[in-house]
């Protein structure tokens, strides 16, 4: 695949797909892993003086313009990082106005569209709409690998008219994704956390045939319990996932894969009722118990099972970690795999924005070989797929 790495662009006209779909609280960005992602790309086709025309999305608009979705915030944070007087900034995708931004625009300088998924042929991946931009340029660059799992226009569409090439981190998140799991040292865990079993199943059953342990943490572990027949009071469970449970664990037994399910957990009558906790063997969960994280027991079954490993994935947090102190198991865990890496330098790798999340509170990211920002991109890699963004740009090279 054809990649910054190996390919000089100067003096040309560039657009670039970023994944800038980031969280913001109260106004503010709460994490910022998506942008720095793209820094060391950016920065090269700047410093070659490249005009950068950067796309990217902002939430679930639904192909209709909504000012909350509005990626124009970003311009200011963008200058700072980029350290640019400005950055150029276009509401629209109409060809006039493109035309007139790369002639006012000087090389090496950057312009952000607004959100492309205000456009419908966006999501509808319109071969119409995707021949009209690109024709202002002379290279597509994906270095979106986290919102390559769809199959859009700017992910897919654009490299049908024009030279397609793949940025330092898309190519970056595919080489350790490759190395991990197609080198994965032994014995090695998988822990696999999330509020559904249904958003995962795939992945599960692909892990099922690479990984000696897998922990099942989260509020998909409840459903995995009533499968056993065990009560979970009024926790989040998916009632019509419950026989994928049972077929998981009975798979997990023919691949001799031991799947480790929660035995203690920290309950609340809701998860807004963050004063009144207490801790819950699994074998009395009250009917109007509420799991919301896993307890010292399992966190300490989780942690001895990471010291006997070689190689760890972490997908998925084992509690609300949003809302204190369900949050507690997801940051020692965090921890541990920092601890134990280090001291034992086990190879590990997480993946998914609540993840890193869960490691950024922990303060625990240099226990990390690599930290994937992909979500569904990230999943569909662990299901044994490759993602449509992926094939497009392959496509292109051959």
């Amino acid at each position: 695949m054809k990649s910054l790495k190996n390919t000089l662009i100067k003096n040309k006209n560039i657009i670039f797909r970023a994944d800038l779909n980031v969280p913001v609280i109260e106004g503010k960005i709460s994490d910022y892993s998506r942008i720095n992602a793209i820094i060391p790309s950016i920065n090269q086709l700047t410093n070659n003086k490249n005009k950068v025309f950067i796309v990217a999305h902002f939430g679930r608009p639904k192909g209709k313009v909504d000012k909350k979705y509005s990626l124009q915030f970003l311009c200011k944070e963008l200058a700072i990082i980029f350290r640019q007087k400005k950055i150029h900034f276009i509401e629209t995708f109409e060809s006039e106005i493109i035309s007139n931004k790369i002639s006012e625009m000087q090389n090496g300088e950057i312009c952000l569209f607004e959100n492309i998924r205000f456009n419908p042929e966006e999501e509808s991946n319109d071969i119409n709409f995707s021949k009209q931009i690109t024709k202002h340029f002379d290279y597509f660059i994906n270095d979106a690998f986290s919102a390559s799992h769809r199959s859009h226009a700017s992910i897919v569409g654009f490299s049908n008219f024009i030279p397609a090439v793949s940025g330092l981190s898309f190519i970056n998140e595919i080489n350790n994704l490759e190395k991990f799991l197609n080198k994965v040292k032994k014995p090695n865990l998988a822990i696999i956390g999330g509020s559904k079993i249904s958003t995962k199943i795939k992945v599960i059953y692909n892990l099922l045939d690479l990984f000696d342990t897998i922990v099942i943490g989260g509020a998909m572990a409840n459903t995995f319990l009533l499968s056993n027949n065990f009560k979970v009071g009024k926790s989040l469970v998916e009632h019509d996932y419950v026989y994928v449970a049972k077929d998981i664990l009975k798979k997990a037994k023919n691949t001799n894969c031991e799947i480790l399910l929660p035995v203690d957990f920290v309950c609340a009558a809701s998860i807004n009722d963050q004063k009144n906790t207490k801790t819950c063997d699994v074998n009395n969960i009250e009917d109007n118990d509420m799991i919301l994280d896993v307890g010292i027991e399992t966190t300490n079954l989780i942690s001895k099972k990471i010291a006997e490993s070689q190689s760890v994935l972490w997908n998925g947090p084992l509690g609300a970690f949003e809302y204190k102190p369900f949050d507690k198991s997801s940051i020692k865990i965090a921890n541990v795999i920092e601890k134990y890496s280090n001291q034992f330098n086990i190879e590990t790798i997480a993946g998914g924005g609540d993840t890193i999340s869960v490691i950024n509170l922990a303060g625990a990211s240099s226990g990390f070989n690599y930290l994937s920002n992909a979500g569904g991109a990230f999943l569909e890699w662990l299901e044994g797929n490759k993602s449509p963004g992926v094939i497009a740009l392959q496509k292109k090279d051959k």
